[in-house]
């Protein structure tokens, strides 16, 4: 692929919907029936929920309502619902081919709907799985990823994130994290990712000598004067370019 290089890094973790799993007609069906039930527009629903906890997408379309009692409802509605789930393009080999290797999902769904997704399209679930109901704040705040690389023992700056909505991407380079972005109407400016892939199996991973290799996606420079991503922990081995 032209533009691309060798991304390398001790651990992957991704978002869900839209990177691992394709979710958006249960998405749709389930934030459309809320919002027509609650007497509010679909779309401006619609155009709020991508990337975000339900509990704080109800707060902002609906202030007036209990913010935690509807976003379960949501959420409970969208466990239950699997009809149309399917793998993103790829998602299978690249998750093959980390086994062995650190990686992990972060979501702003619930853990039930992460699991209930991830089984539904035969995808493995992770021994790190952050959710919604982990994090105090969810994304854009960095809580959700900071939380994932705790967990597998690593830097934030060692680990590369894979994102396809704006709230994700903040979230990430807030942690001091690399951005994979997957090229969608949710990802936002391109200008301040690591790499840009059509699809997760564009990644290609490999492993190497204790690391993960990413050897797919298009490389994007940062555009002068994009602000810089938080401080990450020092660490001898971080996400870098091949040389």
């Amino acid at each position: 692929m032209k533009g691309s290089e060798e991304l390398v890094c001790r651990a992957v973790l991704f978002d869900l919907d839209g990177v691992l799993v394709r979710s958006e007609a249960v998405v749709e069906r389930s934030w459309t029936a809320w919002a027509l039930d609650r007497g509010l527009e679909p779309e401006r629903v619609l155009a709020a929920c991508h990337g975000r906890r339900s509990v704080e997408v109800v707060a902002a379309v609906a202030p007036h309502l209990d913010a935690a009692a509807e976003a379960a409802r949501v959420e409970a509605a969208q466990t239950a619902d699997t009809d149309g789930l399917t793998r993103c393009p790829g998602a299978d080999a690249v998750l093959g081919a980390l086994s062995g290797a650190a990686w992990a999902v972060v979501t702003s769904g619930t853990r039930d709907l992460a699991r209930s997704r991830l089984r539904a399209t035969g995808l493995p679930v992770p021994d790190v799985l952050v959710t919604a109901d982990d994090v105090a704040n969810g994304k854009p705040a960095p809580d959700g990823y900071l939380a994932a690389s705790r967990a597998l023992g690593l830097p934030p700056a060692d680990c590369v994130v894979v994102e396809d909505a704006l709230p994700g991407v903040t979230a990430a380079r807030a942690a001091g994290m690399t951005v994979v972005g997957v090229r969608g109407p949710a990802l936002g400016p391109e200008e301040s990712l690591g790499r840009v892939v059509g699809a997760v199996g564009d990644l290609a991973p490999r492993l190497r000598a204790g690391h993960i290799v990413l050897l797919g996606g298009a490389r994007r420079p940062s555009r002068p004067g994009l602000p810089p991503r938080a401080p990450a922990h020092p660490s001898p081995i971080r996400a870098k370019e091949a040389s």
